[in-house]
């Protein structure tokens, strides 16, 4: 049965995982997992597979990774910042 998380909760998760771990190994362990993202779902083991890190050293590693490899929308409104008045 497929895990769901939002992204929110995902450090949770990460802080699970034993450390150093190569990013194959993550995205294995992690491809059963559905990330719930501001516009939709996507699977956490294919964002992992797609960071371009071959390992990392904590939690910290993949949660900064996976900021770079979500899509645009993922976390909010596009173009959109909450600093904006």
């Amino acid at each position: 049965m497929a895990r769901k998380i939002k992204f929110s909760d995902v450090s949770t998760l990460l802080n699970e995982i034993e450390y150093p771990i190569r990013r194959t190994t993550a995205a294995e362990e992690l491809s059963d997992v559905r990330l719930i993202l501001a516009d939709g779902e996507t699977n956490l083991g294919k964002l992992v597979s797609k960071t371009s890190r071959d390992s990392f050293e904590s939690a910290a590693d993949i949660t900064s990774e996976l900021h770079n490899v979500l899509p645009r929308e993922a976390v909010g409104d596009p173009y959109q910042s909450e600093g904006d008045a």
